[in-house]
């Protein structure tokens, strides 16, 4: 190909010959970079190529939209996020347009949710791009990227995993650069090395720390000024440079050529349906990508790429709040890098008088006149016909950097104000610090061969000069700087823009008179009992605080429990900060309610639900639905969840919900659900079977087969009443045989709780493990399994008091000392929550006052009287309780009934002592007396 760079290939070829000793591959790199550029040039079909939030880009874009004045602009964007591009003007920059999708079809499960975004700054080409296209009449906007679906089509194909670019070149405000999530991110114009020895290359003699400040200063700074026909060219050099030295990943290689032979295919389909001329088009895509090979570049390439049909994953789309830092950290860049990208493109458009773009409406800029004709000197221009594109590459590579004189009065400007926020940050900064940062800049900006210092170089020196040995707020003084730059611009999508729901939600919460859109904590004060209708907005609050992030709706005072109301509430709101999760939750629902229950029936029927995250799908449902319907459905859903399990994972939280579930139940409904009934009997049954294998299961913990006995105890009344067979339980137990001594101790327990082991057998069998010393180290988990028995038999606290008791009255120091450490850390790390059990019952036991201790016995000490009829003195054992219960004969009258005896008053005589009926009682008689003597 021969033409206006003839010249170029000539100097290029001479260089090669020069500096590799003969032509050979660096020669092909070179002259194949030129080819790229005169291709791309001599396009029919403007090629406009750009670099992702790029002043120069953005400077070079106004300046050609308003020369050219195209009637289709072809912009590089999912071709999916067309619908969005007009909300822009309802929100203030940066936001992102975002494609999302919960439920998804053909891609990996584990891939949900999908996420797209594509950021958008006012300091950036694209946005120059949409502005003048939407603002100015007959002019089309045409997105021509692969879309959101393809987007993931592809990752699937090339067998890559889409996740978010995240880990940025410097340190993030965790809460901003999380505004995308873990969304895959489009960007208009990627220009950055993808050869990690070229870029190491660039950076090492380029003096610079990293690939942005790389930038700006070999980039940024010398295109700012310069034509059109040296910018495009300059770029497209670059886009093809980047490209030829990438890495041959095949996979990587595919997706970039799939995605240019995808736009091109999109142009001329739209050329050939509307029958646009390509000369008054222009095309908006990264250098990268505009410096094609591929058969399908150009108006006149081949036509044999097939674009495959979308999936059936359901897209939503919607704008979200973004960031400067989101966008570093998403994008790879350098902290503060794209806030000195604004603050560059403000004085670039003071410094050139380039008027920029801007919709009108848009929030957070000044309002601009439109212009609906064009310019006489631009008419005449495109009347014109275009001359043959001239070499500017020969002459801007061969120019050494423009010597600028130095602004003096800038710096001094920035070595104040720095001096001024270090100030009021705690440093002892004074004004010999400004002098010494502003001579420090220069020095820097010197030994690193540039003519005037850049932010960086001003970064450098702050740092060097003011920072001293310790930070004393809250910011660094390279934190400083990148605020006094520009800072963190925060973006926010207008509540026009917003979802259906985010609507609704800001219109439910309107009488609590807060600035929810206001980024930031805010404090609402509910007093429901003077002011009902605030029972709504607490509804909804409980709700978020369901479905948002921690920190976006957040109860200081009040709770919401099964059968429980708060009458006076206060919260913590900060809605504004996680804007971008409501409008996520906008994509799924048009109303809160409908979200909730979407997502715990699809936390219910997921494939890895447990029956405990069942139930709590069921509690929820209950308690912020109060949908009957749904929490039958899901209660149901538990019970087949619970019946196909085969471990005891989620034992200790089937407990917890189950019974607080049925306290509700039993208090607010008549009579219990079906499906709770259900689940009592099978849960019985389920737990009995399991129970000899959890035992001896070495996977399966003490507090897992506590909570089965606590589950088997607990309801067995409601079980047996509904038909189960408590020899179920009794076999289940025989059939267990533990080795590890934390288990078999909360055997016993279950053994005792049952009746097969009295307790003089157990506490015997604690004295002989006292008594041997091979299991005395053993003893602490011995007394951890009976600290886990409470909670199936919380009747043994005294028995466990009085076997810690025993330990320590028993064992000398030498034996007792050693294991001490064990029992408190296994007492600490096992039965924590069950020590106020303990420490109640210890405290009913153990006298209150020092002075008794000297004589205090304990009760375990005192002797024991054998069980049955404890005759009195001057009675006959078999008549024993007579006196007594003849004196209440009310209270005789009332116990008879219970138990079921039917007889009247029989006396010998007046006195009503020796009553017949209770003298054909004698033993019921003394249980009786001893019962109210306990009481």
């Amino acid at each position: 190909m021969s033409g206006a760079f003839d010249a170029l290939r000539g100097q290029l070829h001479e260089a090669a010959t020069a500096f590799a000793d003969g032509p050979g591959a660096l020669e092909g790199i070179l002259r194949g970079i030129v080819d790229d550029v005169e291709r791309a040039v001599h396009e029919p079909l403007e090629i406009f190529p750009v670099c992702h939030h790029s002043p120069a880009s953005a400077i070079a874009m106004a300046r050609r939209l308003r020369e050219k004045q195209p009637k289709v602009v072809y912009l590089e964007l999912c071709e999916d996020m067309a619908p969005l591009l007009t909300e822009l003007r309802n929100c203030r920059l940066p936001v992102a347009v975002q494609s999302f999708a919960t439920e998804i079809e053909g891609f990996p499960a584990d891939w949900s949710p999908l996420s797209v975004v594509a950021p958008v700054t006012e300091a950036s080409a694209e946005y120059q791009a949409i502005a003048y296209a939407l603002d100015t009449p007959g002019v089309e906007l045409v997105l021509v990227d692969r879309s959101s679906d393809h987007v993931f089509q592809w990752e699937t194909d090339s067998g890559a995993v889409p996740l978010a670019e995240a880990g940025a070149e410097g340190p993030e405000t965790p809460e901003q650069s999380a505004l995308h999530g873990d969304a895959v991110g489009v960007e208009i114009g990627d220009l950055r090395p993808r050869f990690a020895e070229l870029e190491e290359h660039l950076l090492r003699h380029g003096r610079v720390r990293h690939w942005s400040e790389w930038w700006h200063q070999y980039v940024e700074l010398p295109l700012g000024d310069s034509d059109h026909d040296t910018y495009r060219q300059v770029m497209l050099l670059i886009g093809s440079l980047f490209r030829r030295l990438a890495p041959g990943d095949p996979g990587k290689v595919r997706v970039d050529e799939d995605r240019e032979r995808y736009m091109w295919t999109r142009m001329r389909e739209h050329l050939a349906v509307t029958g646009a001329d390509p000369a008054d088009c222009l095309y908006v895509c990264g250098a990268f990508h505009a410096a094609s090979r591929v058969a399908e570049f150009g108006v006149h390439g081949s036509d044999g790429f097939v674009i495959s049909p979308p999936s059936g994953t359901r897209w939503r789309h919607g704008l979200i709040p973004s960031s400067h830092a989101a966008i570093e950290a998403q994008f790879g860049l350098a902290a503060g890098s794209v806030s000195i990208a604004a603050a560059e493109w403000a004085k670039n458009v003071r410094r050139t008088g380039v008027r920029p773009y801007r919709l009108d409406g848009q929030a957070g800029t000044k309002k601009t006149t439109r212009r609906t004709t064009q310019p006489k000197k631009a008419l005449a221009a495109a009347l014109e016909p275009a001359p043959p594109p001239a070499d500017r590459l020969s002459g801007f590579l061969r120019r050494p950097p423009a010597l600028d004189a130095l602004d003096e009065a800038e710096l001094l400007g920035w070595s104040v104000e720095i001096v001024r926020a270090a100030r009021r940050n705690g440093y002892l900064a004074s004004t010999a610090d400004a002098i010494a940062v502003f001579e420090t800049s220069i020095l820097l900006a010197g030994m690193r061969d540039r003519a005037k210092p850049t932010p960086y170089d001003f970064q450098d020196a702050a740092v060097t000069c003011i920072e001293k040995d310790a930070v004393p707020g809250r910011r660094d003084v390279g934190r400083l700087v990148e605020i006094m730059m520009g800072g963190d611009r925060l973006g926010q999508v207008g509540y026009d823009a917003l979802p259906p729901l985010a609507r609704d939600v800001h219109d439910r919460l309107a009488p609590l008179n807060l600035r929810l859109e206001q980024r930031g904590v805010q404090r609402a004060l509910l007093d429901i009992a003077s002011q009902p209708d605030l029972a709504h907005c607490s509804d909804l609050l409980w709700m978020l605080r369901r479905l948002l992030p921690p920190g976006a709706a957040r109860p200081i005072m009040g709770e919401r429990r099964l059968g429980e109301r708060s009458l006076q509430e206060s919260w913590d709101l900060a809605l504004g900060t996680h804007q971008r999760a409501l409008i996520e939750l906008g994509y799924e629902g048009v109303s809160i309610e409908q979200v909730l229950e979407q997502r715990l029936r699809r936390a219910a029927y997921a494939p890895q639900a447990t029956a405990a995250q069942v139930l709590e799908a069921v509690e929820d449902a209950t308690l912020h639905l109060r949908s009957r319907r749904l929490a039958d459905e899901l209660g149901t859903r538990a019970l087949e969840v619970l019946a196909h399990e085969r471990s005891v994972d989620g034992a200790p939280e089937v407990l917890r919900r189950v019974r607080r579930l049925l306290a509700y139940h039993r208090t607010a409904e008549p009579v219990l659900p079906p499906w709770i009934e259900s689940f009592v009997t099978t849960g019985y049954a389920h737990y009995c079977t399991l129970l000899p294998t959890a035992f001896t299961d070495e996977d399966a913990t003490v507090r897992q087969v506590a909570a089965m006995l606590g589950f088997l105890f607990g309801m067995e009344s409601l079980a047996l009443s509904l038909g189960c067979d408590r020899a179920q339980l009794e076999l289940a137990l025989a059939q267990s045989h533990p080795t590890e001594p934390a288990r078999t101790a909360l055997l016993w327990a279950a053994q005792t709780h049952l009746g097969t082991l009295p307790r003089p057998r157990l506490r015997a069998r604690c004295d002989e493990l006292l008594g041997n010393p091979l299991v005395v180290p053993a003893y602490p988990r011995y007394l951890s399994g009976f600290v886990h028995a409470l909670e199936p038999v919380p009747g043994l606290a005294d028995f466990v008091v009085e076997a810690v008791s025993n330990a320590f009255a028993r064992l000398p120091d030498r034996v007792l000392l050693p294991w001490l450490p064990t029992l408190i850390t296994t007492l600490r790390a096992g039965g924590a929550e069950l020590a106020p059990l303990l420490i109640r019952e210890a405290g009913r036991v153990f006298p209150a006052r020092l002075p008794e201790l000297d004589a205090w016995v304990p009760p375990w000490r005192l002797p024991q009287e054998p069980a049955g009829v404890r005759p009195r003195a001057g009675e006959e054992a078999a008549g024993g309780g007579v006196p007594l219960l003849a004196a209440h004969p009310a209270a005789c009258d009332a116990l008879a009934d219970l138990l079921g005896c039917d007889g009247e008053w029989e006396t010998a005589g007046p006195d009503p002592s020796g009553a017949v009926l209770l003298g054909r009682h004698p033993v019921t008689a003394a249980a009786l007396e001893a019962l109210l003597a306990v009481t």
